[in-house]
């Protein structure tokens, strides 16, 4: 009996064996390390792909993507010259297809393209570098949202928020930018980071941080199986408009009560501050001047409203000056020379100065990247609730 038992065993296991019988474990090519960050601050990237016939690197901190080239075992790579010490998106273009990079684990949230991060750091400690100081906690939250969808958040709260029970927190909303997620302010930002150092410095009060998705419509295809919306064109735009409110009405409505229901949260408006980048930018100004009895403090990062949507949907703003100087502890406008929205940036600023609104302006160099977010972010957050 135990013979038979014996060989019907060994007669499993050798049919597990058999080619296209296991399937587990697919086949393993040769190790592949990227990227790899060299001593001068090049960085050589390499990619797996022994059938494609061309592999490019795209990349922000190239003007134009690379050719890569490929050895006997299948792996293509290149080196670049010396990188400026940042946290930047890049990826592969195989054969004309945009790819991230499967050896790397830091990739870009976004809804539409599909980028892997290369942190090249620098010599001295970043504004957003790990340190040794007590840090926060980052949580992921699900909300009843608008349409009886299911809203998603990420909240940091600061150092010692677990242990003093008592203690209550200003709160500040981070709105993403255009297709990103309410994940790239933490993962691409490193908005946990930057604020554990200035709390930890004492430049910066501890505050409680809401990111959410600023995408609802998105939020609710995706959850009735159908298509998102396409991107919005025209910034400007009544549909633009519409959406921005349609995020709006989620975020007082919300976002807000649930926060303020789940969390230690200091409720009058002094001690709620609002911030977003890119599509962020513009949701946080309607959002803002709309319920000015919710928000004393507001930043927009590489973001503007026209001057006649101003006269048209926020002439309060202009036509009281005085009354909104009283009301904003803080209006910042952020900015690179380099943005593709600088122009519009600038007319949203002089039409504040002509209607003698106070405001905040930052100009830096660079384009319409996250690189400029972190330092808006540096500048900004040392101001809030002070």
């Amino acid at each position: 009996m135990k013979i038979k038992v014996i060989i019907q065993l060994l007669a499993f296991y050798a049919i597990l064996a058999m080619p296209g019988i296991v399937r587990s474990q697919p086949p393993r090519g040769p190790l592949v390390i990227s990227p790899q960050v060299n001593a001068d601050k090049s960085v050589t990237f390499r990619y797996l792909a022994p059938l494609a016939n061309e592999v490019k690197l795209s990349g922000q901190f190239l003007r134009a993507p690379v050719a890569m080239t490929k050895d006997a075992q299948g792996i293509w790579s290149v080196t670049t010259e010396s990188i400026k010490p940042d946290i930047y998106p890049y990826n592969f273009q195989v054969d004309g297809v945009g790819v991230m990079d499967p050896a790397n684990v830091a990739f870009f949230p976004n809804e539409r393209f599909k980028a892997s991060l290369v942190d090249i750091p620098a010599d001295a400690p970043s504004v957003y570098s790990l340190r040794d100081v007590p840090h926060g906690t980052v949580s992921y939250e699900y909300y009843p949202s608008v349409e009886g969808s299911t809203g998603t958040l990420v909240v940091y709260t600061p150092p010692g928020y677990t242990k003093e029970k008592a203690k209550k927190y200003p709160v500040f909303y981070l709105i993403s930018g255009t297709t990103d997620t309410e994940e790239t302010f933490y993962k691409v930002g490193k908005t946990n980071f930057i604020l554990d150092n200035l709390i930890a410095d004492g430049k910066a009060k501890p505050m409680i941080v809401v990111m959410p998705y600023g995408n609802p419509a998105a939020r609710i295809a995706e959850q009735k199986g159908l298509s998102k919306p396409a991107d919005i064109i025209n910034r400007d735009s009544e549909d633009a408009v519409k959406r921005a409110k349609f995020f709006e009405t989620d975020l007082i409505t919300n976002i807000i009560p649930y926060i303020e229901k789940n969390y230690r949260t200091l409720t009058n408006r002094e001690n709620r501050a609002i911030a977003g980048f890119s599509r962020g930018g513009g949701q946080t100004l309607r959002a803002a001047f709309n319920n000015m009895d919710k928000f004393a403090w507001v930043c927009s990062y590489a973001s503007y409203i026209s001057p006649a949507e101003m006269d048209k949907g926020f002439s309060h703003i202009g036509g009281d000056a005085a009354k909104t100087n009283q009301q904003l502890k803080l209006l910042w406008s952020g900015i690179g020379t380099e943005d593709f929205l600088y122009k519009g940036t600038v007319e949203f600023e002089d039409y504040l100065k002509a209607k003698k609104v106070n405001f905040k302006s930052y100009v830096t160099d660079g384009g319409h990247t996250w690189m400029n977010v972190k330092k808006y972010m540096n500048e900004t957050l040392p101001l809030l609730f002070q």
